[in-house]
């Protein structure tokens, strides 16, 4: 079993925002392979279904950001699952718009998000997607960079970013994290 989880935020002001790209893939995985995201349970909303022939949870943490770590704490408990099998998406500006990174294990750098999770599940050995976001112009910017609105053209190429990290995650449930990273790195 895999545990598939978007990093974003609950709030509809927050759904066409460059922080809400976990949830972005997400919503597209569980539309490309059928599953329903209907359903709630620790603090968070969740589907289950089958990718790549695997049984596989989608959740969106509904704690908010800054507090992810709450809610997926509470899904390994619950199912004791490894942490090999457990994909954290989320949007990262050290990364191009429309690009995405992979890594299998790593610190939480700048994002209070990823922080949650490495606090909460005690490590930094799970893998994860990083979805581009690009760099504000201004440095201290950086809140209203990744909460703010963003326009039709700017929203399509975060688009091109989330499908592919929704291929990404198809693609390490069916062939792992080494080849995933291989496939989908900007070199």
């Amino acid at each position: 079993m895999y545990i598939i989880v978007g990093l974003g935020n609950p709030e509809p002001e927050y759904a066409r925002t460059r922080h809400n790209m976990g949830f972005d893939v997400i919503n597209i995985l569980a539309k490309k392979n059928n599953i329903e995201l209907n359903r709630s349970k620790f603090n968070a909303i969740y589907g289950t279904g089958i990718i790549e022939n695997e049984k596989v949870i989608l959740i969106k943490p509904q704690t908010y950001m800054n507090n992810s770590g709450e809610a997926v704490v509470e899904w390994l408990k619950f199912y004791k699952e490894n942490l090999n099998n457990v994909l954290v998406i989320y949007d990262d500006m050290d990364t191009d718009i429309g690009k995405i990174r992979i890594r299998a294990k790593g610190g939480a750098g700048s994002h209070n998000g990823m922080k949650s999770m490495v606090k909460e599940l005690n490590s930094e050995d799970f893998p994860r997607i990083r979805i581009g976001i690009g760099r504000p112009l201004d440095e201290f910017d950086r809140i209203n960079y990744v909460i703010g609105n963003i326009d039709v053209e700017e929203y399509i190429r975060l688009q091109e970013g989330a499908n592919l990290g929704a291929e990404a995650v198809e693609y390490w449930i069916k062939n792992g994290i080494d080849n995933a990273m291989n496939k989908f790195n900007i070199k």
